[in-house]
């Protein structure tokens, strides 16, 4: 048994599929298939059923690929070890962030990261919660940026800072001339929001408490962009609920933005890793940059109201 051999596994079990697999370790597909069979022939067991399409693991190939996941982790932890000791700070780190955190908040940071830091290599994808979660669970992901708390077993959060929710309005709606503004004082119809999927959905639905999407008059869209929402809103309808990071650029000059009197609601935003994640220092790099690139009231927790999105 070797560790190029469960790393074969591994990859087969994320691809589903022996060439995408093979690719992905960067061998011919001859060589991965051989290896796998040869460690189903060591181990006595069928790791794999082939009958299946697409590929899928045994009862017994479950446990096998977990255990093989968790000493891959281990064996890369070692690896990190020994370079921090070296004060050698490098690698590639793959990153999962929600897509209403990341156009807002990568860019405020990225570029001068990148520039102090040219050892190390940042692979980023913009995925929605539940499969930044997954990811991290079967090492996919190093490190993920999004809403929590989530009270996931095997899991690790690091927060970084609170973001508040304002008021978009359009200039016909109701709110649009109020002063003061509290999560009950909003009205059950032209509320826009995003699909189905997007945490920030379900937090939005928490601070208006409402179960489901009220319609606008007779017209119903549900986006996967916040710049949408926006849109809808600037063309004389509804109003939506955007976190301020989105509207920083406008935030003195645009009157349709609105703040909730305190406590804000907001959301609470972190990195999240394994429980095996030991790269303390890239962790504590990347949130330094986040933070000196953020605004400083983002971490006044005292002054926010909370929302959970599960």
């Amino acid at each position: 048994m070797t560790l190029q051999q469960l790393e074969y596994i591994v990859a087969l079990d994320t691809h589903r599929h022996f060439v995408n697999a093979a690719e992905s370790c960067f061998v011919t597909q001859p060589t991965l298939t051989l290896q796998i069979k040869k460690l189903e022939t060591e181990m006595g067991i069928q790791i794999f059923d082939r009958s299946k399409h697409p590929i899928a693991p045994t009862k017994t190939g479950i446990r096998v690929i977990e255990s093989a996941r968790q000493i891959l982790r281990e064996v890369n932890s070692l690896k990190s070890f020994i370079n921090m000791e070296k004060d050698d700070l490098s690698g590639t780190f793959r990153i999962g962030v929600i897509p209403t955190v990341a156009p807002y908040l990568m860019p405020r940071f990225l570029k001068q990261f990148i520039d102090e830091n040219p050892k190390i290599n940042l692979v980023i994808r913009e995925i929605e919660s539940e499969q930044i979660i997954a990811d991290l669970k079967n090492d996919l992901l190093d490190i993920g940026i999004l809403a929590t708390p989530l009270d996931e077993n095997g899991l690790r959060e690091i927060p970084m800072y609170n973001e508040p929710f304002l008021i978009y309005s359009a200039e016909q709606h109701p709110l649009f001339i109020q002063e003061h503004i509290q999560p009950s004082d909003l009205p059950e119809k032209g509320l826009w929001l995003l699909n189905q999927g997007h945490c920030l959905r379900n937090q939005v639905l928490r601070v208006c408490s409402q179960k489901k999407n009220a319609q606008n008059n007779n017209l119903s869209y549900e986006s996967g962009s916040i710049e949408t929402l926006k849109n809808l809103v600037k063309n004389h309808m509804g109003y939506t609920l955007v976190p301020e990071l989105s509207v920083i650029d406008t935030l003195s000059t645009d009157d349709r933005i609105k703040r909730f009197d305190q406590p804000e609601p907001s959301r609470e935003i972190s990195m999240v890793v394994h429980q095996s994640f030991n790269k303390e220092a890239i962790l504590e790099l990347i949130k330094h940059a986040i933070l000196v690139n953020t605004p400083s009231h983002f971490r006044k927790a005292k002054t926010f109201n909370r929302i959970k999105w599960r």
